[in-house]
């Protein structure tokens, strides 16, 4: 099935799942937590969970909290009254107030300084948001949906993000695939966005060879949709009613500079126990991927099947 959600194009099983669990998501008031790299579509899940919510009449208010200075970032949220500090000739409503009975979605959640965090946890466990100089706080009712491409985990560790914020706000959490982890997506998304520039532009559409195609295809994107929508509008502009041949695309496209793993092992003179080892590489894949056993599989070199058969074969969970 081709799901066209907001834009997120994809027939692929992993783009299923998310988008099926965003269905079930978007029904109930829980926080959730988007994690995916840059480019992967965070924002448009964003708005498709407020759109099909019982929210979907009110505001969804969006702050991207790596885009705005410590010192700004808490009248942005919290609002401020007037002469609450210097330069403040005006009151100001925030971004939380404005969501009133919406959602607010906090992108690139794990830039917050934590001087806010602590102000945004007290918020997110009480409902109520007190206005920078106000000595008295109101409540509020807001959605809140934060999203990053950062391992936040990792920034617990390195004391740059709060950890009980960090559990708060991972009530549910939505992981987007990469590109690479999408693969039969990527002719999909190259053909829908040519129509897309061919239209904006007023342009005859281009095609792409097979050839091309599996060139493309070999192609990591880096930049996920992101970066695969700009290339679309490159070659739309640039190549406009001809079929994009490999010579046509950019030398960077045509590099395959992932190296194959070494798969040579010396088996020591003591031996090995077999099952336990096969036992400790799934549980690893499992760990490196959050238990997505499709993801584990392809670290394995297994088929999903496969896996699925030898975790219940060892009554791994």
């Amino acid at each position: 099935m081709k799901h066209t959600n907001n834009s997120m194009i994809g027939e692929s099983a992993e783009l299923h799942n998310v988008l099926n669990a965003t269905n079930i998501i978007a029904a109930t008031p829980a926080t959730v937590l988007i994690l995916g790299e840059s480019g992967t579509g965070k924002e448009l899940i964003a708005k498709t969970i407020h759109q099909q919510s019982p929210r979907k009449n009110k505001p969804l208010i969006s702050i991207n909290c790596g885009a705005i200075s410590e010192t700004l970032v808490e009248s942005e949220l919290f609002g401020h009254k007037k002469g609450a500090f210097t330069g403040a000739d005006t009151a100001r409503q925030g971004k939380i107030k404005s969501a009133h009975q919406g959602t607010l979605f906090l992108d690139e959640i794990g830039e917050l300084p934590l001087s806010i965090q602590a102000r945004l946890l007290r918020f997110l466990e009480s409902g109520e948001c007190q206005t920078v100089g106000e000595e008295t706080s109101e409540r509020v009712d807001v959605r809140v949906i934060a999203a990053t491409n950062r391992d936040l985990l990792e920034c617990v560790k390195q004391g740059t993000f709060r950890e009980d914020l960090y559990f708060r706000l991972n009530v549910i959490p939505l992981n987007l695939p990469p590109l690479r982890e999408r693969q039969k997506d990527i002719s999909l998304l190259l053909n829908h966005y040519a129509g897309v520039f061919a239209n904006e532009y007023d342009l005859k559409p281009v095609s792409f060879a097979a050839s091309t195609l599996k060139v493309l295809n070999q192609y990591r994107w880096p930049g996920n949709v992101r970066e695969i929508k700009n290339f679309t509008e490159r070659m739309a502009i640039l190549n406009h009613g001809k079929v994009i041949q490999p010579d046509n695309i950019p030398t960077e496209y045509k590099s395959v500079t992932e190296s194959k793993p070494d798969t040579t092992f010396t088996l020591p003179d003591s031996g090995l126990n077999l099952e336990h080892m096969e036992i400790s590489f799934i549980n690893q894949a499992l760990n490196k991927t959050a238990g997505n056993r499709s993801r584990a599989a392809r670290l394995l070199g297994l088929t999903r099947d496969t896996l699925l058969y030898r975790i219940k074969k060892y009554s791994l969970s």
